[in-house]
């Protein structure tokens, strides 16, 4: 597996940071512009990626205010799990977004910066939506 990870901190309470990212509707602006074809429920999205793939995601566990796990909704091109592990801290809520991904020595070449500018993306706009 090869891991990518991005970590904030927001000047908010936890419950109110894992409420957002509980709700898979509210990760649509979480994503790059380039991301297309978004269609999302609480519990999945199915959006594409253009000139790469389309994906599936669902959330698949919940421990409140302290993480969400997703994983594929329907076989993606790789193994993939994302995970936003969050911690108090004061005033403030730690956040860690965690995509982990079985890439082969080619995808790995292809795809490891685009995987990282994505958590460090997601982790931005989410600090940037809840500022």
């Amino acid at each position: 597996m090869t891991t990518f990870t991005s970590a904030i901190s927001i000047n908010k309470p936890i419950n109110e940071v894992y409420n957002y990212l509980a709700d898979f509707n509210n990760h649509q602006k979480l994503m790059p512009d380039s991301i297309q074809e978004w269609v999302s429920t609480t519990d999945e999205a199915s959006f594409s990626i253009p000139n790469m793939a389309k994906l599936s995601l669902k959330i698949d566990n919940r421990a409140e205010n302290q993480e969400i796990v997703i994983k594929p909704a329907a076989k993606p091109p790789f193994a993939l799990e994302l995970k936003w592990s969050l911690s108090p801290n004061n005033d403030q809520t730690d956040v860690v977004f965690t995509i982990n991904a079985e890439l082969s020595m080619m995808l790995k070449m292809l795809a490891s910066g685009p995987l990282q500018k994505l958590a460090d993306h997601e982790t931005q706009s989410l600090k940037a939506l809840l500022a």
